[in-house]
């Protein structure tokens, strides 16, 4: 008996002590809970801070394309504005060519005057990077040369530009129109 009262003194000791452990269990996981819910609270709120900073960063790029889109269309739509300016008194100059060769007698000067406009132009092209392509005597380039006749003749040398229907123009060294042109070819003599 005593045995067996020592044996049950053993079991009410140990669900003492389990008692007593899972009562610190019990404690220990509702404090880790508590902890865990705190720190999901924080991560929580951290998240929805960091949503709203995207959301405010897409908006703010949303707004930059759109602004950058319509500089752009303005840009485009005014970037000749310098150009015009500078062609509108080669239109006056024309205009006055033209009130004077209603009334003029002088064919030489009115001949001048065309001339002046021409030059005029010219200058106002260049200042843009437009420049003509010399093609008479030169060498026939397919880059540059539009070949709409071949002469035959013996006066030119084989391939050499002869004579030119419309002038060509490279803007900044790029081609913005072929010239069109005749092309020599040589006539083959016959023995």
């Amino acid at each position: 008996m005593a045995r067996e009262e020592q044996k049950k003194d053993t079991i009410v000791d140990e669900i003492s002590d389990f008692q007593e452990t899972s009562g610190k269990i019990e404690f220990d996981v509702e404090q880790k809970s508590e902890d865990l819910m705190m720190k999901l609270k924080e991560k929580e709120k951290e998240a929805a801070e960091n949503l709203d900073k995207y959301m405010r960063a897409v908006a703010e790029l949303e707004n930059y394309k759109k602004r950058a889109a319509k500089e752009k269309a303005e840009f485009v739509k005014y970037c000749n504005e310098n150009l015009i300016k500078d062609i509108l008194p080669l239109a006056d100059s024309l205009d006055r060519a033209c009130k004077h060769a209603c009334n003029a007698d002088d064919l030489e000067a009115f001949k001048a005057g065309l001339k002046l406009v021409q030059e005029q132009l010219c200058c106002c092209l260049e200042k843009y990077g437009v420049e003509k392509i010399e093609a008479i005597g030169k060498d026939f380039d397919p880059n540059i040369h539009e070949a709409l006749l071949q002469v035959e003749t013996e006066e030119h040398e084989d391939n050499k530009v002869v004579d030119e229907f419309e002038k060509g123009y490279l803007l900044n060294s790029r081609l913005l129109r072929p010239a069109k042109v005749s092309v020599c070819k040589r006539m083959k003599q016959k023995t």
